[in-house]
């Protein structure tokens, strides 16, 4: 295998759960420990642990030799610097900026550059598949087989996942009120980035790269522009394509028009301030782009099925 393997599979929770937790027969050479180099078990707060790579790898003079696992997932953030992953009998080189995924029956072991920045995620197998649900299926994707994630071209998530782990490190450094409930959402927030960054990479596969990052780079500009109310043949202008061939993008990746996607985004907008700010009906519609506060509240109410007024006071259907 010259490299980690970075399909989709799809299973049940009971079967995602069995195949995930089945270690298979090892050799009697193969370590396995918690976090490496301990035997004891995480506990109570630590369903969740992180800490930075240099924590553990220099003190092994940046080489983690090969171990397993038993019940614990592991996500590693390489974000600065080189590391040689050896997982599951492959030797592979990857620089940074790269999230690897690992699930507990996986060998593995890692040469890190004396450089090398980043955290290492641990994820007690309870906190992941301890409820059978959506979530169960949505996070599979990370772990039914071993991921590489680069992250370099895709700054936003990029920067959205230094945040999280930051506010992971710092969580678990002393013991605070709440602090599980604050672990397992962070965790949830970090793994639904990487789901979504690992989609978007197989959307990317599927259609053609060029295609993927003209798509990306309309929806862009219509969160730069949504508020302007711009036509779709200023977006096409501005990206350099027809406008027909801007819609047939759209309709193959989105399953909307170019300027359903627009309306979209300034509906979203629409919601967000009738539910969160006092201002007046009139006061968003112009706040929005629109000149005439009645027609706001015909195409809200066309969109939505209610009027700005009642979604104030029901909420969404």
């Amino acid at each position: 295998m010259d490299e980690m393997e970075n399909n989709l599979y799809y299973f049940s929770s009971s079967e995602l759960y069995a195949y995930l937790m089945q270690a298979g027969q090892k050799p009697v050479d193969i370590p396995q420990f918690a976090l490496y180099g301990e035997i004891a078990p995480l506990a109570g707060a630590e369903s969740v642990h992180i800490e930075l790579i240099e924590t553990r790898s220099r003190q092994y003079d940046w080489h983690i030799g090969t171990h397993t696992h038993a019940g614990l997932f592991q996500v590693l953030f390489l974000l600065r610097g080189d590391v040689l992953a050896h997982v599951d009998g492959a030797d592979c080189h990857y620089s940074s900026p790269v999230a690897l995924t690992i699930h507990p029956s996986l060998r593995h072991g890692f040469d890190f550059s004396h450089e090398a920045y980043g955290y290492v995620l641990t994820i007690e197998q309870n906190l992941l598949f301890g409820n059978a649900g959506d979530e169960v299926d949505l996070f599979s994707s990370l772990f039914v087989q071993s991921l590489a994630l680069p992250l370099q071209d895709d700054i936003e998530s990029q920067d959205r996942l230094k945040t999280l782990l930051e506010n992971l490190h710092s969580e678990v450094r002393w013991p605070r009120h709440g602090q599980p409930l604050m672990l397992d959402w962070l965790t949830r927030s970090v793994l639904l980035l990487l789901v979504r960054v690992q989609a978007e990479r197989s959307l990317a596969e599927r259609t053609g790269k060029g295609e993927f990052e003209m798509f990306s780079r309309f929806r862009a500009e219509v969160e730069r522009h949504y508020k302007e109310q711009w036509p779709v043949g200023h977006y096409a202008n501005l990206l350099r394509i027809a406008p027909a061939s801007l819609n047939r993008l759209c309709l193959k990746l989105a399953g909307k028009t170019a300027f359903e996607l627009t309306q979209q985004r300034l509906m979203l907008e629409a919601c967000r301030k009738l539910s969160y700010l006092p201002s007046s009906i009139a006061s968003i519609a112009y706040e929005l782009g629109f000149q005439d506060p009645a027609y706001f509240s015909r195409l809200f109410k066309k969109l939505h099925g209610m009027t700005p007024k009642e979604f104030r006071q029901n909420g969404p259907r």
